[in-house]
């Protein structure tokens, strides 16, 4: 089709232990890259496309030469197709912290649903299964808690967070409709804070501002009193989640329904802070600052759905969570100094 990019790929058709062909969109981000982990020791293949906006190539740099898995550099908001059928297709393909996506809000809102659009239409040419990563901003600020998925949401259409949010609710209904006129195989999880492993540092979300801070010895960033709440989910039960609704079976009737995954557990901005402070040995002070416009005040998802449709629940405490995550950002952080000792050397 005019227009449209073909990209052809091969892998070795002599691996009889392929599972499924996957594509991941936004593999290179922080759980696009965790999941395709997971996917390739399962006995996946999967392809990986990100367009590097966000996604950083060093997320996925040591999986290149695996013989299960392809990299496409592309942005999804331009029509494309594969060479190859395709079983499954994970759209985990827009930035998520509102530091990233109120950057090009245009471009934020084009990738929600111009990209949903393109990857619908690729799965229904596929007759694949697809995954819509969605998101609790659906919910805005909300009025009740916990929020379960038949909750609609107090929301504001226009905003410095309304790019993301709204893209995210046009890209629902999208599939939603792709399913009933189309038949298109489609599933919708709608994903709270979630942290770990593979995050980039400079994400600007709370768990990486506050470790990062407090591993610096700089002042962890409080934005507002503190007491608003969110409900962290560690991003190894996050991935399992999506996967036990990517494989959950057809006969389940409403399964093309928005499910919420993340965790229940609740904790203030504060508590998150102390946490961060205690497990690494910081002295950093808090700085309070205004809390920004339509910042949701609380966050907690019902589990319900999740957890009678799918048999999931999440497994790892916040504080086994932040462990794990403190000792990769520290980590980064070594070898983000290490780059620039040999960079300046080299500039000597």
């Amino acid at each position: 089709m005019f227009g449209k990019k073909t990209f052809t790929l091969r892998f070795d058709q002599g691996d009889s232990n392929v599972r499924h062909t996957v594509l991941v969109a936004g593999g290179a981000g922080f759980i696009g890259s965790n999941l395709i982990r997971v996917l390739l020791e399962e006995g996946d293949r999967v392809i990986c496309l990100d367009d590097l906006s966000t996604g950083r190539h060093g997320n996925i740099s040591d999986l290149i030469a695996h013989p299960r898995f392809r990299f496409i550099l592309h942005d999804i908001v331009e029509p494309f197709t594969l060479s190859m059928p395709v079983d499954q297709i994970y759209n985990l393909a827009c930035p998520a912290s509102p530091p990233k996506y109120q950057y090009d809000p245009l471009q934020t809102f084009k990738t929600s649903v111009i990209g949903a659009l393109n990857l619908l239409e690729l799965a229904r040419e596929k007759r694949a299964r697809i995954l819509q990563s969605s998101t609790s901003e659906v919910y805005g600020d909300p009025d009740h808690s916990p929020q379960e998925e038949s909750y609609r949401g107090n929301v504001a259409t226009i905003g410095p967070r309304a790019c993301y949010d709204e893209g995210k609710r046009a890209a629902e209904t999208l599939f939603y409709e792709m399913h009933q006129v189309h038949g298109v195989d489609v599933r919708i999880a709608r994903i709270f804070n979630t942290y770990g492993p593979w995050m980039d540092p400079s994400d600007g979300r709370v768990v990486s501002n506050f470790v990062v801070q407090a591993l610096c010895e700089d002042p962890l960033t409080v934005y507002g009193d503190g007491t608003q709440t969110r409900s962290f989910c560690y991003v190894s039960d996050m991935v399992a989640g999506l996967m036990a609704l990517m494989n959950a079976p057809e006969v389940l009737g409403t399964i093309s329904d928005p499910v919420n995954l993340g965790n229940a557990d609740e904790f203030t901005m504060l508590e998150l802070a102390e946490l961060v402070l205690e497990k690494t040995g910081s002295r950093s002070p808090l700085v309070h600052k205004p809390l920004p416009k339509h910042d949701p005040l609380q966050r907690r998802p019902d589990l319900t759905r999740a957890q009678n449709l799918l048999g999931w629940r999440p497994k790892v405490s916040l504080s086994e969570g932040l462990s794990m995550t403190i000792d990769y950002f520290a980590g980064e952080l070594v070898a983000s100094q290490e780059r620039r000792r040999v960079e300046e050397g080299g500039r000597l």
